[in-house]
């Protein structure tokens, strides 16, 4: 009895590689567009940033262009919006009134001098000759061997009236992101303006703000004044085309895993 010649090249034909099961498929599809959704996702936010950051460093370098003015009065402060917060953000201020150097609070810090300590000290703010509240101020940088008020230059006497130009600087509220600020202990990681002035015990109005000195010649070696960061590094749109890649990479190797297994499926069939 004869063979039919093309069922035997069928028989002898390698047959082709098995699909994988149509669940274990559905399952890596779900992964994948989990996976490429979330990385739109942090690509969109890396936009965001991108435009934030954009904002901050052209305020920044206006702000730095203007003359001092003087910072929001005590009767402003309560009524203080975040827009307004932001919009005052790093602009140049000036202060006039007399510090209360007994209630200054060390604050860590890390600076371009190496890590130390903020010497924050409330200012009581003077308008006409009374008193209008208190701003607390940044007045510079110490390091581990100027902590000690006694082993830097000696302050200006209390009973007199100064003049300090600075930046204004939003609060930094409960801590550093490692370290909570432990008021008791006197250990401080962020300047948290509304915990600095309860553990000092200032009566009456404290501005939900604080000032960084900036650099001036009459002033003392330290602590050092003029240390605020003003330039920030802005790699968000590397980091938004990153994150957008790897999505599309993701969606390619689903749309590659789809067409391979479709392909399987129609070659078993014809088979």
């Amino acid at each position: 009895m004869s063979q039919n010649p093309a069922n035997s090249q069928h028989a002898g034909a390698e047959q082709p590689r098995a699909a994988r099961p149509r669940w274990v498929v559905a399952i890596l599809l779900l992964l994948a567009g989990l996976l490429c959704a979330g990385f739109f996702a942090l690509g969109n936010w890396q936009l965001q940033r991108l435009s934030w950051k954009q904002a901050l460093i052209n305020r920044i370098s206006q702000a730095q262009q203007a003359a001092p003015v003087p910072p929001p009065s005590a009767a402003q402060w309560a009524q203080w919006t975040p827009a307004q917060q932001q919009a005052l953000e790093y602009h140049r201020v000036r202060l006039q009134g007399r510090f209360a150097h007994e209630q200054e609070t060390l604050v860590r810090a890390s600076t371009e001098l190496g890590t130390g300590y903020w010497v924050l000290t409330p200012m009581a703010i003077e308008l006409e000759g009374q008193p209008r509240g208190w701003v607390i101020v940044n007045r510079g940088y110490v390091g581990a061997e100027q902590v000690a008020p006694a082993s830097r230059p000696a302050p200006k006497p209390t009973t007199e009236s100064q003049t300090v130009i600075g930046l204004l600087r939003l609060t930094e509220p409960v801590g550093s992101l490692l370290q909570k600020n432990q008021p008791a202990q006197a250990r401080w990681y962020s300047r948290d303006v509304a915990a600095i002035a309860q553990a000092r015990g200032l009566s009456g109005d404290v501005a939900p703000f604080f000032v960084d000195a900036v650099a001036a010649p009459e002033q003392p070696e330290w602590p050092r004044a003029g240390l605020t960061v003003l330039s920030f590094k802005n790699n968000h749109l590397v980091y938004a085309i990153t994150w957008f890649g790897l999505a599309l990479m993701v969606l390619g190797a689903a749309a590659f895993l789809a067409r391979t297994e479709w392909r399987l499926r129609q070659a078993r069939h014809a088979y």
